[in-house]
């Protein structure tokens, strides 16, 4: 079994694979009102999807293990929003951001911030733009490492970056797809949303990326079965979301039946029962971690 996954659900034995060992402590403490939780980070991640012969492949990058937050696990592009982002729009084809503000359940602003993150992360992580020159056509693929480069280091934001290339961001090539709260016990907290994409005709996904030292094109049945035989780490949101798009045919057919998704919320809670602990997500009883955690097991340093 993979060392790297974040622990045992019913795709796994629940011995071969603990709880990570800074959650029983923190679960704890959370319990026992010694935790304030951390105030949960805007974030977005994009499904970035392709048409193979046998379906649909999704890209996954598998996160280089220095890095602070779901180390050695396979994800989808993304990240955190940046807050010019909310100050700063760019210009902008297919829904507006007060349609998308109605579709993400927030304001205005947040909306417009989420949808940018969706965007600029894409770019780039995976040197996919979802913009072009006006709401029809696609930015050309070309040499644009020295611009993403710039929006990585926040020398450049991304509303300066459509200007001075002269694009519009195309937010009718996103999908809404799902919304996932990290738990309260964690030490890092995202409220993410999940969008899914097409790859544009004419682009191709990076084969190299900064925070991941593996890339891969894979369907989702494949990443589903890896994951069942711990080849693949992956955290809950995104095996489940790859689990959900298992049946669809085509990337065309993921982004139509993301007109159909509702985007409640998904928040995984612990309910703490002597030293048993259970971990459950909203929704998905197929996603629980279950197993005993004496109090002199895996503690953290310091739960607060």
């Amino acid at each position: 079994m993979a060392a790297d996954l974040p622990g045992s659900t019913h795709l796994v034995p629940p011995a071969a694979l603990p709880m990570p060992p800074s959650w029983p402590a923190r679960i704890r403490a959370l319990a026992a009102g010694r935790l304030t939780p951390p105030v949960p980070k805007p974030a977005a991640t994009v499904v970035l999807l392709r048409d193979g012969a046998a379906g649909p492949q999704a890209y996954l990058l598998r996160r280089r293990s220095s890095m602070a937050f779901a180390a050695g696990m396979y994800a989808y592009p993304g990240g955190g929003v940046d807050p010019r982002d909310a100050e700063q729009a760019p210009a902008w084809a297919g829904p507006s951001p007060e349609q998308w503000a109605a579709r993400l359940g927030v304001d205005r602003a947040t909306a417009q911030a989420v949808v940018c993150a969706a965007v600029r992360e894409t770019f780039e992580e995976a040197g996919v733009l979802l913009a072009g020159p006006d709401a029809v056509t696609m930015a050309p693929e070309q040499d644009w490492s020295a611009e993403r480069a710039a929006l990585e280091a926040h020398e450049l934001s991304f509303a300066e970056f459509c200007r001075e290339q002269g694009l519009v961001l195309r937010s009718d090539l996103l999908g809404g797809w799902a919304r996932w709260v990290t738990p309260a016990f964690e030490e890092r907290r995202y409220d993410t949303w999940f969008f899914v994409a097409a790859l544009p005709s004419g682009q191709r996904a990076a084969r190299e990326v900064g925070e991941a030292d593996r890339v891969a094109w894979l369907s989702p049945a494949e990443a589903v079965q890896g994951y069942a035989e711990g080849r693949y780490g992956m955290l809950p949101p995104t095996i489940s979301v790859l689990r959900e798009l298992s049946a669809l045919r085509t990337a065309g057919e993921a982004l139509e039946a993301s007109e159909r998704r509702t985007l409640t919320p998904v928040l995984g809670q612990a309910e703490l029962t002597g030293d048993r602990m259970t971990i459950r997500w909203s929704g998905y009883e197929e996603l629980t971690i279950d197993g005993d955690y004496p109090e002199e097991g895996p503690q953290t340093d310091d739960p607060q």
